[in-house]
């Protein structure tokens, strides 16, 4: 069967979906989640939240009327952009005690995960308005899909402080955990990032650095913390970037790649029975794992 026109395909999709049945209360906020690079992952039920909204609310109103412009949509745009939150959600909530509804966007994604959008949404919640989630393209879950991370579970940290003493401090609180974590970075931080995760991580530890995801040029690299120095030199940084951290590796006695790298420093300094006693104080392992180990026994 082969399809008409555009506006055809378009109405035929919206009804096939049931979007025309679907309640759309007025006054009210609607979070529209929107592609991260591709435009053919935005959903119907997003395009037809923009369709219908009375305003839109977006970080930067040129990007969001570029988007708009390819679909055929035409709403009112305002900014509330991450240093005006507070006072565009009263704007907000002005036009919502009208009876608007309102889609509020940011320039790529959701709203509120690493994105402007919180302050507003706990406003109008909190001004008793109701709040509508619209899902869609997410980068964090995207990454992870095509990682081929083992750990069960994650954590999702996002950008972490540019600072080199504030940022190398929050790797090694995450990086003492061990279950897997996720970070984003800007192309411009994102070398000095990666040399610190490097040096603060288990060399064993695996990581998967993902760039321009949905894009023409997306990318998976997938290498062990000690590898990840040399390919950040090597590789000139463009794009936004996903990393990915695994859990830590525990070997069969249970000892992490990390506790078994300052075993190695201390060996020749200390007699194994010393050192057995010392690491299972700091550990909390049994004393016969550390001596087993550093005595040969367990080869």
């Amino acid at each position: 069967m082969e399809f008409q026109n555009e506006t055809w395909i378009s109405n035929t999709l919206m009804q096939t979906a049931g979007l025309e049945t679907q309640s759309m209360p007025t006054g009210a906020l609607y979070i529209v989640g929107l592609p991260i690079g591709n435009l053919g992952d935005i959903t119907l039920r997003a395009l037809w939240t923009l369709a219908k909204a009375d305003r839109i609310a977006a970080e930067d109103t040129r990007e969001t009327r570029k988007l708009l412009d390819k679909f055929g949509i035409n709403k009112p745009l305002v900014s509330v952009r991450e240093h005006n939150e507070r006072e565009g959600a009263q704007r907000l909530i002005e036009s919502l005690d009208a009876g608007e509804r309102i889609a509020l966007v940011t320039d790529a994604g959701t709203p509120c995960v690493s994105d402007p959008g919180a302050k507003v949404v706990h406003s109008v919640r909190k001004a008793g308005f109701t709040i509508v989630p619209v899902p869609g393209a997410s980068a964090v879950v995207t990454a992870l899909s095509a990682s081929g991370l083992s750990g069960q579970g994650f954590s999702f940290v996002g950008f972490v402080p540019p600072q080199t003493k504030a940022r190398r401090t929050a790797l090694t609180k995450w990086l003492s955990r061990a279950e897997p974590f996720v970070l984003y970075e800007a192309p411009h931080r994102v070398v000095d990032l990666l040399k610190d995760l490097a040096a603060l991580s288990s060399p064993g530890r695996h990581i998967v650095v993902a760039r321009e995801i949905t894009k023409k040029f997306e990318t998976f690299s997938s290498m062990t913390a000690d590898e990840l120095a040399t390919w950040a030199e090597n590789h000139q940084p463009r794009g936004e970037y996903v990393i990915l951290i695994d859990e830590e590796v525990e070997v069969e006695d249970g000892l992490s790649e990390e506790t078994l790298r300052w075993l190695e420093v201390l060996k020749p300094l200390l007699p194994a029975s010393k050192l057995s006693a010392a690491a299972a104080k700091v550990t909390g392992q049994k004393r016969d794992v550390f001596y087993k180990r550093l005595s040969g026994q367990d080869e």
